[in-house]
């Protein structure tokens, strides 16, 4: 259950920040609304993980993997560049995840 806790936590980390880039600065209200209340269930979800999982590896997966997935909703929806040592980069916070996740202090 907590990995479920963490996926929902992360998936609306993901769509917190597409709003908040719509929001224009918290200057357009359905968008900016919609980032309050996706980072209000993205931290909820993220607080129901560490009653789990230890800080360390919680912390780190949904960082990691929000950079991930906010970095596609970046380019697939917001057309933005993204260059060949910004794939690298992202391939090595995967790994460092999927590491921390398989041999971790809390395995």
């Amino acid at each position: 259950m907590p990995y479920i806790y963490l996926i929902i936590s992360i998936s609306t980390e993901v769509i917190g920040s597409a709003f908040l880039k719509s929001s224009e600065g918290f200057s357009k209200f359905i968008p900016s609304l919609g980032t309050i209340i996706s980072f209000g269930i993205c931290f909820y979800f993220l607080s129901k993980t560490m009653q789990h999982l230890p800080l360390n590896i919680t912390y780190a997966t949904w960082a990691g993997l929000g950079l991930v997935l906010t970095t596609l909703v970046s380019v697939i929806i917001f057309k933005e560049n993204i260059n060949l040592i910004s794939i690298f980069s992202i391939t090595l916070i995967i790994i460092g995840v999927v590491l921390l996740n398989v041999f971790g202090s809390g395995h």
